[in-house]
């Protein structure tokens, strides 16, 4: 519920949305697979790239607690983003 909330702030209705098991996404390679703090690799999802991003575990925190976590992974993604985009040039 804060994650909704959180994204909501934010202008971006997550409400329709709901985590995945691993069962549940396509057996590919992936580009990157990233991890959040846990230092676990997943070797059930096959990437050529792969990152943990120390995240802090939001599951306890209060919402005041949550939105720095929210804006940590929205920074980390902008950078992954730019990082892609300057490997194509």
């Amino acid at each position: 519920m804060k994650a909704i909330e959180a994204m909501r702030e934010l202008g971006y209705d997550l409400s329709q949305h709901r985590s995945k098991g691993l069962s549940e996404i396509p057996d590919i390679e992936y580009d990157y697979a990233i991890t959040m703090g846990c230092g676990d690799e997943c070797p059930f999802v096959r990437a050529r790239y792969r990152q943990d991003w120390i995240i802090p575990d939001p599951k306890q925190m209060s919402s005041d607690e949550f939105r720095p976590v929210r804006d940590l992974i929205e920074q980390k993604v902008k950078q992954l983003l730019t990082h892609l985009a300057c490997r194509e040039k």
